[in-house]
Parts: structure tokens; C-alpha cells; sequence
């Protein structure tokens, strides 16, 4: 079992849950966050 941690923008996050999911990815843990700096 692997950690993956990952910054993605949200216009992407579509795309690398389907290539997560074609490596045989069975689930992920996706929360929005906001930042300033």
C-alpha cells in the first residue's frame, strides 16, 4: 500500500482520477482547500 499525496488544479482533477483509476486505483480522498500567498 502507497501514500500518494497531490496538488491538483480543479479543472484536472477529472483527467487524474481516470488515469488513478486505469492504474487500478480503488479509492482516493479528494478535499477543496483555499490558500493565499
Amino acid at each position: 500500500m502507497r501514500l500518494v499525496t497531490a496538488i491538483v488544479k480543479p479543472f484536472k482533477l477529472d483527467d487524474v482520477k481516470t488515469a488513478l483509476e486505469a492504474l487500478g486505483v480503488q479509492g482516493m480522498t479528494v478535499s477543496e482547500v483555499q490558500g493565499h500567498g
